[in-house]
């Protein structure tokens, strides 16, 4: 599926599909006519569906902005001989990737009970019940995409950050580790090659995953400031997929709609886990995928 077009409809023959697949999934099993599938805000929208080699399209969705830097998504359709296959997960991420370039800060959805559990395992938290459809109930979902605070502190967090790695981590001064930057979604580092060649003059794999390792690490770390909540973040899980060598700029991405988790609860004494996907770059291209299970144990009070 890594090789399957996820773009947006490009001709008439294309549309056609599109809207015949939301109609066939959304709307036909519940005897509503074709042109339902439709309304007003489809020619604002930003539109996705998901191509495999062989040209059939295997999901759709849809987004559009709302007030208040909020997007909703609607129109999640997945065929029949793709579903948990991954190809809804592709549509979602490529529509909460839109919501990231409209600035937005949370993304919201209507889902039905049995897309419930798909939803909360990309991120999204119930918030009360929607408006039924059809008869058929319906949760109010969201996540959030963008933390709450300004550049200044974005800025004063990384410092702190950077600091501790070379206060704590000897490895990441070796490896002359630094932080390029947050904004609030996107978090990155880098490090240079010469430090961390091997006999290939490649990056080092074992500097591969120390560099996704602490950026991962430093995106939690990122997110217990913004929520003002602070405990123990240890690794508990590690894996990195390799698809290229690294041989040129190496550097490491992550979002914020990559981590999956809910950290709130630490504020109560009660330890959270959060799983956090970080991409490899070599030359701004991907070169590996790095996916942790992090988790953050409570600070003990003092005696």
């Amino acid at each position: 599926m890594r090789h399957w077009q996820l773009r947006e409809p490009q001709t008439s023959q294309e549309w056609q599909q599109y809207y015949q697949l939301r109609w066939q999934v959304l709307r036909q099993p519940w005897q509503q006519p074709q042109g339902s599938e439709q309304d007003d805000l489809d020619a604002t929208a930003y539109h996705l569906l998901l191509i495999n080699e062989a040209g059939d399209i295997a999901a759709v969705g849809r987004i559009h902005q709302c007030q208040d830097k909020t997007a909703q998504i609607r129109y999640m359709a997945v065929a029949e001989a793709y579903r948990g296959k991954g190809a809804g997960r592709r549509i979602l991420q490529g529509l909460e990737q839109q919501a990231v370039l409209w600035q937005c800060v949370s993304v919201i959805l209507n889902a039905r009970e049995s897309a419930i559990a798909f939803y909360q395992g990309l991120g999204y938290q119930a918030k009360g019940e929607a408006e039924a459809l059809f008869g058929i109930a319906h949760t109010k979902m969201a996540k959030v995409i963008k933390l709450a605070a300004t550049r200044a502190e974005f800025s004063q967090w990384c410092q702190q950050l950077g600091q501790t790695w070379q206060q704590t981590i000897p490895m990441s001064q070796f490896m002359q580790i630094s932080i390029n930057g947050f904004d609030g979604n996107t978090f990155s580092c880098q490090a240079p090659l010469a430090p961390n060649i091997n006999l290939h003059q490649t990056m080092f794999a074992g500097s591969i995953y120390t560099l996704a390792t602490l950026t991962g690490w430093g995106m939690l770390y990122l997110q217990l400031q913004a929520q003002n909540l602070s405990g123990d973040m240890v690794l508990a899980e590690g894996n990195i997929r390799y698809f290229a060598p690294v041989s040129i700029n190496p550097a490491t991405r992550c979002q914020l709609q990559h981590c999956i988790g809910d950290l709130t609860p630490l504020a109560s004494g009660k330890k959270v886990s959060q799983r956090i996907t970080v991409t490899v770059l070599s030359d701004n291209k991907v070169a590996a995928e790095f996916s942790g299970r992090y988790v953050v144990l409570p600070k003990k009070a003092s005696q």
